[in-house]
């Protein structure tokens, strides 16, 4: 870390009463969204297997096809966070717009690409005969919702970068309970099946985005921020999200990787990973929660000209990081005998489960350290270096993860290499912070 004075006891407790703010309601958010597959899932899952099958391989795509978009949360985020910290409401509104007019404009095209093409994507993923109608069907009617998806990524980060994580958690609850609702109503009692789970999905989606441009419409008009679309705003916009685009494409490539190993070593092995990749992406969501306050607070410092409240924020933040990766490694150790029944009663699947689980216990602290380092760069908009350290990592990763089935290693050693490309994450992401290169000050970047 770059060196500062030690903050009094006075500003830690500023700090943490600020991060704690936005950091819990930012966490009930990101909880939120994936409840939504959940409650798909139960209900199509009544309808039949096939039914269920052709869900399970819509929203695969679907999923991929929004969160390598979201950078639009993240660019857009510390953008307006920095002219926020410059005292310029108007201005910080107007960055946000462009980056929602950005999410209309690839949502479209997304559409334009998924509609034609659904039962080809359909079958590359190896749906089977009585599944892939029931895939093509979903996707293709899911897809019109995917504009409103993006704009809900892109006005959150509005938001967040308003240092405002409340809404976002509002909007994503009533959205989970209304999608609940539409679904059960559409598919049972319209009759509908899984055509009526899709069309749910859209109308709670659109309704979410609605939201949202409703509070950032209100925002501009009382701050006089022109709502029309910027052209060379929404260019920059594009460019600041091409370095993310970049980091995330590389994160998805790795989790990639782990999952084909883990495959390769066998069906006990994979079912086992799968287990183990739903728990660490849970306590990932805690810890991208933190992240996110420090998305929005080191973007405020940074447009403020504080370089000094930039660093010591960042010292702070750390320390959760560690904090909260240690309560959540103990928390694994501790649960372990109620979580391994829970998702399995394999007792083959639970051996094999149990030293993996193990190592992601214990490597919490690391992956503290990393996502609050991250959201710390991201905060100052240090899309590039992050771009190229997650490139450094993947190169780093893919060779060892490889050899893992080659040398005999099984899903722990697997789980020692995720945890090695954590470790390399926090070290790249650990020198440029050191180095202090990545404060600079001013409403732009």
């Amino acid at each position: 870390m770059t060196q500062a004075p030690v903050a009094p006891n006075t500003d830690r407790r500023r700090h943490d009463r600020e991060i704690i703010a936005l950091a819990v309601p930012a966490f009930g958010a990101l909880v939120a969204e994936p409840l939504f597959l959940m409650v798909d899932s139960a209900i199509v899952g009544h309808l039949g297997t096939p039914q269920l099958a052709g869900l399970a391989i819509a929203a695969a795509l679907l999923t991929t096809a929004v969160s390598v978009f979201v950078f639009l949360a993240y660019a857009t985020t510390a953008a307006v966070a920095r002219r926020v910290g410059a005292g310029d409401p108007g201005a910080a509104i107007r960055q946000g717009m462009d980056g929602i007019w950005l999410a209309l404009l690839l949502g479209t095209a997304v559409i334009a690409v998924t509609l034609p093409a659904a039962p080809w994507l359909v079958e590359i993923f190896g749906a089977s005969d009585t599944a892939a109608p029931y895939a093509t069907t979903y996707l293709r009617i899911s897809s019109l919702g995917i504009p409103a998806m993006l704009v809900v990524m892109a006005a959150t980060g509005v938001l967040r970068g308003l240092q405002d994580t409340r809404t976002p958690l509002y909007v994503a609850i009533g959205g989970f309970a209304a999608n609940a609702a539409l679904n059960a109503g559409l598919v049972y009692g319209a009759g509908l099946g899984i055509a009526g789970s899709a069309w749910g999905t859209v109308i709670a989606q659109c309704a979410m985005a609605a939201a949202y441009l409703v509070v950032v419409v209100r925002g501009a008009r009382r701050h006089g921020a022109s709502l029309r679309p910027d052209a060379a705003g929404i260019r920059a916009s594009a460019r600041a999200g091409v370095p993310l685009l970049v980091r995330t494409l590389s994160l998805r490539a790795i989790l990639m990787i782990a999952t084909a190993v883990a495959a390769r070593l066998g069906d006990t092995e994979v079912a086992a990973h799968q287990i183990i990749l739903s728990l660490w992406s849970l306590m990932a969501f805690a810890l991208d929660a933190i992240a996110i306050a420090g998305q929005a607070i080191i973007g405020r410092h940074l447009g403020a000209n504080d370089p000094a409240g930039a660093r010591e924020v960042c010292r702070r933040m750390v320390q959760w990081g560690i904090v909260s990766g240690i309560v959540l490694g103990a928390l694994i150790v501790v649960a372990r005998p109620l979580l391994l029944p829970l998702f399995t009663s394999d007792q083959a699947v639970q051996d094999t489960l149990l030293p993996a689980l193990l190592v992601v216990a214990l490597s919490q602290p690391v992956a503290g350290v990393v996502f609050v380092l991250d959201g710390v760069l991201m905060g100052a908009a240090d899309g590039p270096y992050l771009a190229g350290a997650m490139l450094v990592t993947l190169a780093v990763f893919t060779p060892i993860a490889l050899l893992v089935p080659a040398l005999g290693g099984g899903l722990t050693a697997l789980w020692w290499a995720m945890t090695l490309m954590m470790t390399v994450r926090m070290l790249t992401l650990w020198l440029r912070t050191r180095s202090g290169l990545w404060i600079v000050t001013g409403a732009t970047r």
